[in-house]
């Protein structure tokens, strides 16, 4: 897959003018599938560019890449047009939670709300 951005801050390869270009991967999860892409993006790249020119948008339905938050191996990022990616780094888009997390805990202990 072709990398359809180059980066401003990108360094070039001691052999042209070519961008240093460092692998990542971008990870979409749905209960029953999983999405992962390894792609190749130049150095100086951030997580909102990555994730733009992956390409993981022809597999998404109703996700708005521009706004979606997004994280680094479980670690949500809070400005991902300024995080700079590294080699490595799996780009992660996070979904809504169906269920708020301490509500799921009080249904599978079978505990009523105090509130409701």
């Amino acid at each position: 897959m072709g990398w359809l951005m180059r980066s401003v801050a990108a360094p070039v390869s001691s052999m042209g003018l070519e961008p240093t270009l460092i692998p990542i991967e971008v990870a979409y999860a749905l209960p029953e599938r999983q999405i992962l892409l390894a792609i190749e993006v130049p150095a100086g790249t951030t997580a909102r560019e990555a994730l733009l020119g992956s390409g993981i948008a022809s597999h998404l339905e109703g996700v708005e890449l521009a706004s979606v938050p997004v994280g680094i191996f479980g670690h949500r990022l809070e400005d991902p047009r300024n995080h700079v990616l590294a080699a490595g780094d799996r780009l992660e888009i996070y979904r809504p939670l169906a269920v708020a997390p301490r509500e799921a805990r009080r249904k599978r202990a079978g505990v009523k709300s105090r509130r409701g």
